[in-house]
């Protein structure tokens, strides 16, 4: 099973590189981040057209994630990061696919920091932590796939010093997230590129891409149960490079059948 997550920038912006991506890369499931669009202008028709079935959850403007499974309806748990009912965004859905239990996630970036809107982040993130707490010890396999909007050590960004004062970098939300991944998950695109430098971002500007200044900041965290399973992880970084493309590139791994 091959298990991607994609922030798009915006599913109708970017739907034909998309479409492609789910055309040439076939992933069984594709998590995406920022939609950013409402519910009933997501593209469900074009999205079935090309072999998906998806569920979503969309906000006018911005945030909005959804799972898309070939072959499998997915089967919705929640739509809603428990621990804040009055948290509006769109930020977290769950749904078991083919007996994998998948979280999809876009966790707030944070900044301008300080501010309010870290300390939503490092909030949201605690609910995070919180949540997975249950589901790390689940018998059967789990996924937290997303845009963490977390640049987890210095061997993930291209120059580490220009992020120091960044909400993605910030040792408090570092070592949040290291808390998270304490709980038993393997970081699999880590596990299985230990020594390489491995982006999964690249800004528009300055010529981020050309200069591969990249980050590493989306994740695919697995349970033991899925741990075990994982025979492989990469991303699909020449889609960054395509014609009007979204700023990430698709990340993912493989699990073998249980």
């Amino acid at each position: 099973m091959k298990i991607a997550t994609y922030n798009v920038n915006g599913v109708n912006g970017h739907l034909p590189s998309l479409l492609r991506w789910l055309g040439e890369s076939a992933p069984d499931v594709a998590c995406l981040q920022e939609l950013k669009a409402p519910q009933d202008k997501f593209p469900e028709a074009a999205i079935r057209d090309a072999g998906y079935h998806p569920i979503w959850h969309g906000q006018k403007s911005w945030n909005g994630v959804a799972i898309l499974a070939r072959g499998y309806e997915p089967s919705e748990i929640r739509r809603a990061l428990p621990g804040d009912p009055e948290d509006l965004h769109s930020r977290y859905i769950e749904a078991v696919v083919d007996g994998v239990l998948i979280g999809c996630l876009y966790l707030p970036n944070g900044n301008p920091a300080p501010g309010p809107k870290l300390e939503y982040k490092l909030k949201w993130l605690a609910r995070l932590t919180e949540h997975a707490k249950e589901l790390v010890s689940r018998d059967e396999p789990v996924v937290l796939a997303g845009d963490y909007n977390v640049i987890p050590t210095d061997f993930d960004v291209y120059n580490p010093e220009r992020w120091k004062a960044d909400a993605l970098f910030l040792p408090e939300v570092r070592d949040a997230f290291h808390g998270l991944v304490a709980q038993g998950w393997t970081d699999a695109l880590r596990t299985l590129n230990p020594g390489e430098k491995v982006y999964t971002f690249w800004d528009y500007f300055r010529n981020a891409w050309g200069r591969n200044a990249g980050l590493r900041i989306d994740h695919l965290l697995l349970n033991p149960s899925a741990a075990t399973r994982l025979t492989g992880a990469g991303v699909d970084r020449d889609v960054r490079g395509w014609e009007k493309p979204s700023d990430h590139a698709p990340t993912w791994v493989e699990m073998s059948n249980g």
